[in-house]
């Protein structure tokens, strides 16, 4: 296969991954109509400058479609209190409540059947009509000037350059999180994060702007990006995600986690405008991170969080995350070396639907790409090939 075939197939493989334009634009309305809400003039909140906004897939533009027929599209959001509420005001558990009491308000008023349900750090409400979404909505305030500055510091001792770090720490915020022994209490030490910050860090690694643009916060209503100009960095994410979805089908809870795939996979591109070469730089960091045998991916934008730190702790045991992730990442290096590198249309048909759930015969593949089918169809190849073998570390 030569380099313009396989441009031909990764790009086939990306279109069919992409949500429908009907999806974003029900994802925009009700994003936005819920912002709308709890800045309503019967809000409660209303006058501590509620601000919701997008993180996750749909904010960096590497969502994709649902693995199967009938699941649900997953929003993530924040819901921002800027004023009024702080650590000495509120516990997280006020906090919480009170952003949930907003939510049940406008899920009643919406008729939204599904009872909204509480996550450990969010509260999650479902939709269910035409498209089905579940929308994620994390309650958080900002984070404390002074743990800005420490966090800016930090930043710059992970190698982020100084302006730079300064601007993406005034994103921090403090979240909450049901599960922790002081989240009832009034404590100043509730958990940070930042996933705008860590939007505007992508941003910047996917050369689509410079973190210097645009640094302030907007309007009560962000825009989610628009998706319709992807770059590379982006595509291979949601290649790598498919690839991870489809060989975890079986054991969801031991699949690597997509902002450690998105991590590893921003530190290692380069800009380039080749989809190829951007699928190879990352397979290669997946590779190698895998060799290193570490269990550390540290939050570029809060580098004292370990995105891995689920891997070492015995209470996830069971599911062998660092293995999994380990195991997986040779994987997709073997799959995509082997699609990328066979003239064999019959193959080209296995592995792109067994590992990326997508349906395409042999003849449409040989017409698409150019390659000759006669052979392949006279000498099946069979099912037991390397590239679609059983996964021995999947769990039944």
């Amino acid at each position: 296969m030569d380099s313009n075939q396989k441009i031909k197939l990764l790009e086939q493989l990306t279109q069919s991954l992409e949500l429908p334009e009907s999806a974003y634009e029900k994802a925009v309305k009700r994003y936005e109509n819920l912002g709308e809400w709890f800045n309503r003039e019967s809000s409660a909140l209303r006058e501590n400058e509620p601000h919701i906004f997008p993180q996750g897939s749909f904010r960096l533009g590497t969502a994709i479609k649902p693995l199967n027929e009938g699941e649900s599209y997953d929003l993530d959001l924040a819901c921002n209190i800027r004023t009024g509420i702080s650590t000495s005001t509120h516990s997280q558990k006020n906090l919480k409540d009170a952003v949930g009491q907003e939510i049940e308000a406008y899920r009643t008023a919406r008729n939204i059947q599904a009872k909204k349900e509480e996550k450990h750090r969010c509260w999650r409400l479902e939709y269910a009509d035409d498209i089905s979404f579940h929308l994620d909505v994390v309650p958080c305030i900002p984070e404390a000037e002074s743990n800005r500055i420490r966090l800016s510091e930090s930043m710059q001792r992970y190698g982020v350059n100084r302006e730079i770090a300064s601007s993406l720490s005034n994103f921090a915020v403090c979240i909450t999180d049901n599960t922790r022994a002081d989240y009832p209490n009034y404590t100043s030490e509730w958990p940070i994060s930042n996933p705008e910050g860590y939007a505007k860090w992508f941003e910047m690694k996917m050369n689509v702007r410079t973190l210097k643009e645009d640094m302030s916060v907007k309007a009560q209503i962000d825009q989610i990006p628009a998706f319709k100009r992807k770059t590379p960095l982006q595509r291979v994410i949601q290649l790598l995600k498919r690839h991870r979805d489809t060989t975890f089908a079986d054991a969801p809870d031991s699949k690597p986690i997509s902002v450690i795939i998105t991590t590893i996979a921003a530190d290692a591109y380069s800009g380039t405008p080749s989809l190829e070469l951007a699928l190879q730089e990352v397979l290669q960091a997946l590779k190698n991170f895998a060799e290193s045998n570490t269990d550390i991916v540290l939050n570029p934008v809060n580098p004292a969080e370990n995105f891995a730190d689920k891997w070492t702790n015995p209470k996830y045991a069971k599911y062998n995350l660092k293995t999994n992730f380990q195991r997986w990442a040779f994987e997709v290096n073997r799959h995509f070396n082997n699609l990328l590198m066979t003239d064999d249309v019959q193959k080209i048909v296995e592995v792109t639907k067994d590992r990326f759930a997508f349906n395409r015969g042999a003849n449409e593949w040989a017409d698409q790409l150019g390659l000759p089918i006669a052979a392949s169809v006279l000498s099946i190849t069979p099912k037991n090939i390397e590239t679609v073998q059983a996964k021995p570390w999947r769990q039944e």
